[in-house]
């Protein structure tokens, strides 16, 4: 068997230190499981975008209250919640990949029951089951993509969910318009039923993917790990360097490599005694969450036709169709954003998407403010309206959108990963659901417009936020990345000395891993 440690053979020449390095191709293999363990996350997007439209009729065929209404959209984020705490353990238990496949059976089971209800308190408990589908389905997939992802393409690939989501949302505003059609009491039906479907191909393509190397070597299954990443890196010597990364941070010594080892058991309650390197990646990666979710993206999305209706389109198909080109355009721009994260770097492109967000969301705030106050249609401030909410998802889509997920799930350590995704997007439901289920309530206290300005300054926090305690994760491993927290606001001078080794490194031994594994270690003797 060969050598887990590290590149075995002679150190790198005089002039290899000197070669340029050649961009590494895209692995195709790692490209086709990121995109069948993202699937899951078209049922999620779907869910979202289809309840925009569905609510409209849901509210018309049962007669239900606006009450009942805005706690029916967003009730799906409470819902979730309960599952939260059962996610990160069950996935260390049984694996990534068939945390994936209880996924889709969750998604078939709420499916079918919301598909098939007579009444709002049936509809309840469907909404329910796939709450507790989309709990598992936003945790598992970016920690599976992640943890398998070569660090070349980490970015790319890592985006996927996000990219999904958003697929799901523009075909459950496409669903909305195309079974609008249908007679009242079953166009609705089948708008939430037919997610059954694709749950049931997504569950049986996903058991022909490998397992997470990292969640292989947590359970001392080196020789399997070695099997998976070698398929998945850009070439065998970036799958040895990565398997000692993951070794050194699993706590396993160096000098093991036999096919089983023993694993010493690393507790999850670091989490709640965190050390200051914890502590910072909790921070940024709780608040990235928060400020996604607090910028206003819920209302958006879920309330469009709404918000379309107090611009002054009146017409339901006329509406279904604005929120079909909103969907459109952020399906666009987060595609776009899936080809950047490895080229322009995380923190580049998370500040101007921040900083579009503030424009549009003011410019939004003063057309809603002017058509309120204004007795007369006004076609500009109606069209500046269309154009900000068209803007606002754009540049959400292009940063805030995928980094989220991307940065959150490659920042946390190995051994706390599942469990601490699983706190990050407690926050983001939590936050999700109080914005879906108070923005009617909100706009009515404050105006509509009042609400996107109250969104414009948390998004103004927020830049502020990620500019002072977000570091730059492009390129570096995931067990590379813990050297770079845990200094909170001189971040900047520990990525200066890290790179500052790094070509030291690479001028006297060609390429070599040789000081992030020294760094990592005391990292983890800590």
């Amino acid at each position: 068997m060969a050598d887990r440690n590290g590149i075995s053979g002679q150190p790198g020449t005089a002039n290899s230190a000197f070669e340029p390095p050649q961009k590494p191709k895209r692995n195709n293999y790692a490209i086709a499981c990121a995109s069948l363990a993202s699937m899951t996350s078209i049922l999620v997007g779907y869910d979202i975008g289809v309840m925009s439209g569905a609510g409209l009729y849901i509210q018309e065929d049962l007669k239900i209250s606006d009450v009942k209404l805005k706690v029916l959209m967003g009730i799906l984020n409470v819902y979730s919640l309960i599952g939260y705490a059962a996610t990160g353990r069950t996935s260390d238990w049984i694996g990534r990949r068939y945390t994936i496949v209880l996924a889709s059976a969750i998604f078939f089971v709420g499916a079918l029951l919301m598909g098939f209800a007579t009444n709002y308190a049936f509809l309840m408990v469907g909404r329910f089951v796939m709450g507790i589908g989309v709990d598992y389905a936003l945790m598992i997939a970016p920690v599976y993509t992640a943890e398998l992802s070569p660090a070349s393409s980490r970015g790319f690939l890592t985006s996927f969910p996000e990219v999904f989501i958003n697929a799901g949302i523009l075909l459950g505003y496409v669903s909305n318009y195309a079974f609008s059609k249908l007679p009242l009491n079953l166009g609705w039906r089948l708008m939430l039923g037919i997610t059954a479907v694709p749950a049931v191909f997504l569950a049986a393509g996903v058991l022909a993917m490998p397992e997470s190397p990292r969640w292989l070597v947590l359970q001392g299954r080196l020789g399997d790990a070695e099997k998976v990443l070698d398929r998945t890196s850009d070439s065998k010597e970036e799958a040895l360097l990565r398997l000692a990364d993951i070794k050194i941070a699993a706590g396993i010594l160096p000098e093991c490599n036999d096919d089983v080892v023993a694993v010493p058991k690393r507790s999850w309650r670091e989490l709640l005694h965190p050390t200051p390197t914890v502590r910072h990646i909790l921070i940024a990666g709780v608040g990235i969450h928060f400020f996604q979710r607090t910028s206003g993206i819920d209302a958006v999305v879920l309330y469009s036709p709404k918000i379309f209706e107090k611009v002054g389109l009146t017409s339901q198909s006329h509406k279904l169709l604005a929120t079909v080109a909103v969907g459109f355009v952020k399906t666009t721009f987060i595609l776009v954003a899936t080809f950047l994260l490895d080229r322009i770097g995380r923190r580049p492109l998370l500040l101007s998407s921040v900083g579009g967000m503030i424009v549009s969301l003011a410019s939004l705030g003063i057309a809603l403010t002017i058509i309120d106050h204004s007795d007369t249609k006004l076609i500009w401030a109606i069209a500046l309206a269309i154009a900000s909410v068209l803007a606002y998802v754009a540049t959400f889509s292009i940063g805030m959108g995928p980094i989220t997920l991307v940065y959150s799930s490659e920042i946390l350590p190995l051994h706390l990963r599942a469990r601490g995704t699983s706190i990050v997007l407690i926050v983001n439901r939590v936050m999700s659901g109080i914005i879906s289920m108070t923005f009617l309530s909100f706009s009515k206290a404050i105006t509509i417009g009042g609400v996107f300005f109250f969104f414009t300054g948390v998004a103004i926090a927020g830049f502020v936020f990620f500019n002072t305690l977000f570091p730059e994760t492009q390129g570096k491993t995931l067990e590379e990345m813990q050297v770079l927290f845990g200094t909170f606001l001189k971040w900047r001078s520990t990525m200066r000395e890290l790179e500052k080794n790094k070509r030291m490194d690479g001028e006297s031994n060609g390429y070599t891993n040789s000081n992030s594994q020294i760094q990592l270690g005391l990292l983890t003797a800590k």
